[in-house]
């Protein structure tokens, strides 16, 4: 019987913010594919009830605790064939809600954080003479959405992807990114709350006429993972509805005069 390239039978990968929405998603869908799953989070409560090996707590925002936890795990128990580096965090939606404090913030757990974790274990999977990394990044490192702090630090998590699949290739390791749009996890049930509405004005900008769900980022995630990938290595991939394809509000709008 031929093994499907799809399957991660035997391999152990790390998912970062494991208890978030598409975190504990990435969990199901990974697990689904034969894989044993290391998850990480800022708290361990998060983590409960997840089919996880093992766990990991850390904060993300600091590097040095991060780099740290990273280490030890990899010294206790050897390098993750595989690791999804979901974590993300935002609250600065436009310009005129950033300041210092804000941008420094945001930067430090989206992108030094996430330095902080892939770093040692890039230099461990080199020694060991492979790896796949996936970042998951946004859609606001291809064009302005808002959240202009996290869509810094996202668009640099794509330039240290490419570094990584440009100066590691050589050791096997592949590095790609997941740029998801508009995902439907619980972080929108407060908005929704104070507008149940808020979607008629979201929806006409997506092709697909809804969001993406936390699930569909997963099976990206997966697909870059697999050996189904393994050419596939320095690569963007929206998952986005067809977001970023074009403006679809413009069309309708403004050619269609919808």
């Amino acid at each position: 019987m031929t093994t499907s390239p799809f399957r991660l039978d035997g391999k152990t990968v790390l998912v970062t913010g494991a208890g978030g929405g598409i975190g504990r998603a990435l969990v199901e869908v990974f697990c689904a594919a034969g894989a044993s799953i290391v998850g990480a989070d800022r708290d361990a409560g998060l983590l409960e009830g997840l089919a996880l090996a093992r766990t990991l707590v850390f904060d993300q925002a600091d590097m040095g605790g991060t780099r740290a936890a990273v280490a030890a795990d990899i010294a206790a128990n050897g390098v993750y064939d595989a690791v999804v580096a979901n974590v993300g965090f935002t609250r600065a939606e436009h310009l005129g809600m950033v300041d210092d404090d804000v941008w420094a913030s945001e930067i430090a757990v989206n992108l030094n954080g996430a330095y902080a974790l892939t770093d040692p274990i890039v230099a461990a999977m080199a020694e060991h003479r492979g790896g796949a990394l996936v970042f998951v990044s946004s859609v606001n490192a291809i064009s302005h959405y808002g959240n202009p702090a996290y869509a810094a630090a996202k668009a640099g998590l794509v330039a240290y992807s490419k570094a990584i699949a440009v100066e590691r290739g050589g050791a096997g390791i592949r590095s790609n990114v997941v740029a998801p749009g508009s995902v439907r996890t619980p972080a929108w049930d407060h908005r929704l709350a104070a507008d149940p509405h808020l979607l008629d004005a979201v929806l006409p900008h997506y092709p697909l006429g809804r969001l993406v769900s936390p699930t569909e980022v997963a099976h990206a995630a997966l697909f870059l993972c697999s050996d189904a990938a393994s050419g596939i290595t320095g690569t963007l991939l929206p998952v986005d509805a067809g977001l970023t394809a074009g403006n679809l509000r413009f069309v309708d709008e403004v050619l269609r005069g919808k």
